[in-house]
C-alpha cells in the first residue's frame, strides 16, 4: 500500500481497557519485552532486565534524558474562588508560559489564578491558537522549586490513578527540565541494568527532545497524510553526534530508546545519515514509507491504536508485523502505553 493511500483506520487494533497499565511496577526492569524480528515478524518473549543479552559490543544506545516538569497546578480563581487547572506547556520568555488552561471559558484574559495559598500568582495574558493561554506567573523564590512543591505529574488522561511518587514519571537520566510527557521507553532502565550494558561494550548517547503534550493528541484526519504534526525542541551534543556517527562507521546498531530519541535523530541527521552539534525544533512525521537515516532498532512502549507513534514503528518493521505483534501482546495480556511492557524491534 503506498503511503499516501494510508488511512488512520489501518493502525487500529482493538485494546481491553484492563489492559492500559495504571501503574508503575515496583522494580522498572521487571516490565515484559516483546522481541520482534522487523524483518520477518518473529515474535520471542522476555523480560527486560535481559535486554542486555539482545545487544552487541560496538552497538549504541540512543537515550533522551529530558526531565518531566511537574506541570499541573490545581488553583482556584481570585475573585470567585472557582477551581481552575493549568497545564505549562512551553516557556516562551522569562516568567511566561504557553498553557492549558480548564475550563477555559474561565480563563479570559485579565483573570488571576492563586495556588498553594498564594504561594504562585498567575495573571492570563492573552488566548493563543488552538485556545491555549499565555500566562505569566509571580512568585518569591525559584520557579522550578515553587513548581516542584505545588505541581503535579501531567500523566496521559488513560492513567486515571494517582501516581505516589513523582520520579516514577521520570527515566533515571533524566536531566534537563522541559517535558509535558515522559519519554516512556526509557522508563524500563535501572543505572545497574545501564551499567551492564555498558560493560558489555554498548555505548551510551544522550539526546534530549522536550516531549510535547501533542505526543497524546489523537489523530483525526483519514487519511494519514493530512495529519498536522506538533513542533517540539531538541538538541544533540557534539560527545553524542560523535558516538553515534563512530557507531554507523564501524558497522555497530544504533538502538533508539523510544520514539522521541529516533525523531531527534532521524531529524538531524543530513542526507548520509550523520549528526553534528545542533538544535532546534522538529516536527517531523514518520510514517510507513520512510526510509530511516540514522536508526537500526527501536525500544518502545506499545502505543496508542491510530496513533502517531504505531504509525512511526510500522515504518520500521512493516505495518503487518506491527499489528501481528500487538494481537500476540494482546491475546499474552501485556500492560500498555505509558507504564507498560516494552517491544524491542530489531
Amino acid at each position: 500500500m503506498q503511503s499516501a493511500e494510508l488511512k488512520t483506520s489501518d493502525f487500529y487494533f482493538d485494546l481491553p481497557k484492563e489492559l492500559i497499565a495504571q501503574d508503575p511496577l515496583l522494580d522498572r526492569s521487571a516490565s515484559r519485552l516483546l522481541m520482534v524480528n522487523k524483518e520477518t515478524g518473529e515474535l520471542r518473549h522476555d523480560i527486560f532486565r535481559n535486554i542486555a543479552d539482545y545487544l552487541r559490543p560496538g552497538d549504541c544506545l540512543v537515550l533522551n534524558n529530558t526531565r518531566v516538569l511537574p506541570a499541573r497546578l490545581l488553583g482556584v480563581k481570585e475573585n470567585t474562588g472557582a477551581a481552575i487547572e493549568i497545564l505549562l506547556l512551553k516557556r516562551k520568555e522569562g516568567n511566561v508560559w504557553e498553557t492549558l488552561v480548564k475550563p477555559g471559558k474561565k480563563a479570559k484574559p485579565g483573570t488571576w489564578i492563586s495556588f498553594g495559598n498564594g504561594l504562585l500568582k498567575a495573571e492570563i495574558l492573552d488566548i493563543v491558537e488552538e485556545g491555549n493561554r499565555l500566562v505569566r506567573f509571580e512568585y518569591e523564590g525559584i520557579f522550578e522549586e515553587v513548581l516542584d512543591r505545588l505541581g503535579e505529574m501531567p500523566l496521559p488522561p488513560y492513567i486515571t490513578h494517582k501516581l505516589q511518587d513523582k520520579n516514577r514519571y521520570q527515566t533515571v537520566y533524566a536531566k534537563y527540565d522541559g517535558s509535558a510527557a515522559a519519554p516512556t521507553a526509557g522508563l524500563h532502565f535501572t543505572n545497574e541494568l545501564l551499567g551492564q550494558i555498558e560493560k558489555k561494550g554498548v555505548r551510551l548517547a544522550y539526546v534530549t527532545l522536550h516531549v510535547g503534550l501533542g505526543t497524546f493528541r489523537p489523530v483525526k484526519a483519514e487519511k494519514i497524510l493530512e495529519h498536522h504534526m506538533h513542533s517540539e525542541y531538541y538538541q544533540i551534543s557534539a560527545e553524542a553526534a560523535g558516538i553515534i556517527n563512530e557507531t554507523k562507521k564501524n558497522g555497530g546498531r544504533v538502538i533508539c530508546v523510544g520514539t522521541t530519541s529516533c525523531r531527534t535523530i532521524e531529524s538531524a541527521a543530513d542526507e548520509n545519515g550523520l549528526l553534528k552539534e545542533c538544535c532546534g525544533d522538529t516536527d517531523i512525521f514518520i510514517y510507513p514509507g520512510y526510509r530511516f537515516k540514522v536508526l537500526d532498532c527501536l525500544i518502545t512502549n506499545f502505543h496508542l491504536p491510530e496513533s502517531t507513534l504505531i504509525m512511526l514503528v510500522s515504518a520500521l518493521a512493516g505495518r503487518e508485523h506491527v499489528l501481528s505483534a500487538y494481537e500476540e501482546a494482546v491475546k499474552e495480556k501485556y500492560r500498555f502505553f505509558s507504564f507498560g511492557d516494552a517491544c524491542f524491534f530489531y
